[in-house]
């Protein structure tokens, strides 16, 4: 029998920061704008880490079952966990253990559309499509980082708005932004490391799509794109001028855009890495502190 190391293990622990992360940022830009609620920010948190659970363990069993990970050189960061190819969990476990997380989000966003009516179901298909659809289908397509992006990026800060009743405005738009940009990156440089274990496996991602250089230049673009999507939305009044201090984490960028426009085509460094995803964790923190200070 698994023991509950293996479960957390699949489920990747570490990485559930980020819903966290994310749904303190689009409270927060709620509230900046009027709107907060104890109850539904709880609750949008519980729904949030169990999809995000959700992808995990089922990436981790396809990855399985179609052989990738058991070609990846793991690191903290990609690779996978390692827990089946270990044999510590059956992969059917770890399927129906996706599933019933799966199951346990959707029913926590059907409460959601009992409150909120209508505007939630965009959301949630865009939602079930990247839990459901992201490692069979939307990672063979070419699509897996951008709906990486927005499924656990941006419209967890807009929905996270949204059930707190009302219709979410200009701040809680500007803070979808850079979230998108930074979870489209996250997995963007993480896929680095697996290319050839992704290739073997049938993947369609920017890194195979595009090659080393240009992805590299992708993730280049895409980070640099997230202090001035702030700059912007200071200078145009739609966040406060405190959320200017959200811009400082990028100086985390360091290590990994001297990799991208120096030594694409070698290994990233584990460090790089490491800051990437610290970059991400920590811009959507400060982000969220200084609209919650300026809610007052």
């Amino acid at each position: 029998m698994a023991d509950l190391g293996a479960f957390v293990g699949v489920a990747r622990a570490p990485f559930l920061l980020l819903p966290v992360a994310l749904v303190a940022c689009g409270a927060a830009a709620s509230a900046y704008e009027g709107r907060f609620s104890w109850q539904a920010t709880l609750l949008a948190l519980v729904g949030l880490l169990l999809l995000h659970i959700a992808v995990n363990v089922l990436n981790e069993a396809s990855d399985a079952r179609s052989g990738i990970d058991f070609h990846t050189v793991r690191t903290p960061f990609s690779g996978g966990s390692g827990v089946l190819p270990a044999g510590r969990l059956e992969r059917e476990a770890a399927r129906r253990f996706g599933l019933a997380c799966a199951l346990g989000g959707a029913l926590v966003g059907v409460y959601f559309l009992t409150r909120v009516g209508w505007p939630l179901v965009p959301l949630m298909v865009v939602g079930a499509v990247a839990v459901l659809g992201y490692t069979d289908v939307l990672a063979r397509i070419g699509l897996g980082e951008a709906f990486a992006g927005l499924g656990l990026g941006a419209l967890p800060v807009w929905g996270t708005a949204l059930v707190q009743g009302g219709t979410p405005g200009k701040a809680v738009l500007a803070a979808s932004v850079p979230a998108f940009f930074m979870t489209f990156n996250l997995l963007l440089l993480n896929q680095f490391p697996d290319e050839d274990a992704d290739r073997a496996g049938g993947r369609a991602n920017l890194v195979l799509a595009l090659g080393r250089r240009p992805a590299a230049v992708v993730y280049a673009v895409a980070a640099l794109a997230v202090p001035l999507a702030l700059g912007v939305a200071v200078a145009a009044r739609l966040l406060p001028p405190l959320a200017l201090l959200a811009s400082i984490p990028s100086l985390l960028l360091v290590l990994p855009l001297r990799w991208a426009f120096t030594a694409a085509l070698h290994a990233v460094p584990v460090a790089a890495l490491g800051a990437n995803v610290a970059w991400n964790l920590a811009t959507n923190a400060v982000l969220a502190a200084t609209l919650a200070f300026s809610a007052g």
